[in-house]
């Protein structure tokens, strides 16, 4: 929270994964969804399901990074055994009703905003943006104060405008909501709505996107206590191929809790979500979350928790120390690709770490000019390039 600018907004996600776990009697491992199969058939594995938190990580020239502060496990509770009791069942389904992914993420999001609120944050507003798994009457109707939500609605979702002024009556029940307004999929199409037009930059490309606006919208399934403001963002087009046919993607449709905040800060929230994914692609085949061989309860929640903290912790280190930029990194081995992406990547910083560890006990103070350039005849007598070189760049 210390590298944000004063005012700033406080940028989180909020998503969960699945770890996979064979074993018949490891605490936490059950039959889940596979994300992984295909939309017309449901597929199903065991593992384990994990509610994580990433923050936003500002770096230069409007880019950003996430890094996960919260790692938690959130299994569902046995089912009991055939012949329990009528005791045992009813606890059973009150378990089962507090161990859902919604009810934990607005633990886990309340906890975040006291704990901002600790850290000194108590004027900082929290952003918080998630798919639309979580766009639900749960967590909506238990924000905490100086939150702000921002989350994926259905196109077919039922809204509402605010009540008129000119319907309230003097005495009787007070009007909580007003007519009822157009569904998001009828807003995007209706032509008499005029489209705006951003330049956002994402992973290095400028896009070109068309977004419309609604604000002061109710929902019920957020309550009357919060006004929306929905924004639909027209489809992206896109070719697989140069000179293939042109298709579009999906639109979506956003809301957002606050109905005065500006556009620009709900897209590039919500487009923030995806790096998430690639947490989680890192955590997984990079740093191998999951695969410790642990079977007792207390050993299944915290090794996979110590890794994507450490994880987390790489992660601020290396953008306090090289930012966005990988000019001060190791540099890259001849056979490795020519064109830098647009930050530095989590194999960078893994290969980074390794060398700084390896170059200690090798006695290499500086990485500057560590390779030297080989001679031009094609059969050197002799290696030229120092052992050192070779070992640090043995994991790259």
């Amino acid at each position: 929270m210390d590298q944000l600018p004063a005012g700033a907004p406080f940028r989180a996600v909020l998503d969960d994964t699945l770890l996979r776990r064979s074993g018949l009697h490891v605490p936490g491992v059950a039959w889940r969804r596979d994300p992984l199969g295909p939309h017309f058939h449901t597929n199903f594995v065991r593992g384990q399901r994990f509610l994580q938190i990433s923050a936003a990580m500002p770096g230069d020239q409007g880019s950003f990074r996430l890094a996960p502060v919260a790692f938690l496990h959130t299994p569902t509770p046995q089912k009991p055994k055939r012949g329990a009791s009528a005791e045992q069942v009813a606890q059973h389904r009150l378990d089962a009703l507090h161990s859902r992914l919604s009810v934990r993420a607005t633990e886990q999001m309340i906890q975040l905003r006291q704990s901002l609120d600790r850290d000194g944050g108590k004027e900082r507003l929290l952003m918080l943006a998630f798919d639309g798994g979580y766009t639900n009457a749960t967590v909506l109707k238990h924000i905490p104060p100086r939150t702000v939500c921002i989350g994926r609605i259905r196109k077919d979702a039922r809204l509402c405008f605010t009540p008129d002024p000119a319907l309230m009556k003097a005495r009787g029940r007070r009007l909580r909501y007003g007519a009822p307004a157009p569904t998001p999929e009828q807003f995007r199409t209706d032509e008499s709505e005029p489209w705006h037009t951003i330049t956002f930059p994402h992973s290095g490309i400028d896009h070109q996107l068309r977004y419309k606006r609604r604000q002061n919208i109710m929902w019920r399934t957020a309550g009357a206590d919060h006004v929306l403001q929905l924004i639909i963002i027209a489809p992206l087009a896109y070719r697989l191929r140069k000179g293939s046919k042109l298709l579009y993607r999906a639109p979506a449709f956003l809301i957002c809790t606050d109905p005065e905040l500006d556009p620009r800060e709900v897209i590039e929230a919500y487009f923030q979500r995806w790096d998430i994914e690639v947490n989680f692609r890192d955590e997984k085949t990079l740093l191998g979350v999951g695969q410790a061989q642990v079977r007792a309860e207390h050993s299944v929640e915290s090794a996979p928790a110590l890794t994507v903290a450490a994880y987390g912790m790489l992660l601020v280190s290396a953008q306090q120390a090289f930012g966005a930029s990988s000019a001060s990194l190791l540099p890259q081995p001849k056979w490795a690709a020519s064109s830098k992406g647009p930050r530095t990547s989590t194999q960078q910083i893994l290969h980074q770490l390794r060398a700084e560890v390896w170059g200690r006990g090798l006695g290499i103070e500086s990485f500057s000019d560590f390779a030297s350039n080989l001679p031009r005849h094609t059969k050197p007598q002799k290696c030229t390039f120092p052992i050192a070189s070779a070992v640090c760049y043995a994991n790259g």
